[in-house]
């Protein structure tokens, strides 16, 4: 019986299909973000899951694929659950935003991930300092709400972002 679920390629595929207009703020094309973070999580030891909704976590939010598209695709429900949890979602505060990723089993590792290569010194470097300082004080902010400023160890860190499939 063949997969019911996108494999992590055909995922890539159609990430990078949905933010092919796309640019990030620098001007580079916004896959270039998505594979990034999908590495980043890889590297920190994320599962397929986790690295597909790290190639979708910004599609919705975005608005490039639907949340209906997000609902009826073929995709476990664990990685919808995940997507989810990083969306960003209009008028939403910071708080409620990050307690929903702390909520959600591995969701944390694709922020942490996204954060990293958003606050990446080169990626900051060539934006406007206005910007750059707004952006370095947002990122910080964040990461301190999801407790990813040195308050965890490194292996403490991962087990909770990334519990164990079952």
């Amino acid at each position: 019986m063949p997969n019911a679920y996108l494999t992590l390629s055909e995922v890539e595929s159609i990430a990078r299909e949905a933010h092919r207009a796309q640019t990030d703020k620098a001007g580079r094309p916004y896959a270039e973000h998505l594979a990034a973070v999908a590495d980043g999580v890889r590297v920190r030891g994320g599962g397929e899951d986790q690295m597909a909704a790290a190639w979708l976590h910004d599609a919705v939010e975005d608005g490039v694929l639907s949340a209906r598209w997000l609902e009826d695709a073929p995709l476990s429900r664990r990685v919808k659950e995940m997507v989810l949890a990083v969306t960003k979602r209009d008028g939403e505060d910071l708080v409620a935003y990050t307690g929903r990723i702390l909520a959600t089993p591995g969701a944390l590792l694709i922020k942490e991930s996204d954060l990293a290569h958003n606050a990446d010194p080169d990626r900051l470097a060539v934006l406007e300092p206005a910007t750059r300082t707004r952006l370095t004080a947002k990122y910080a902010q964040v990461r301190g709400l999801l407790g990813l400023d040195g308050a965890l160890g490194p292996v403490e860190r991962r087990d909770q972002a990334n519990p164990a499939e079952g």
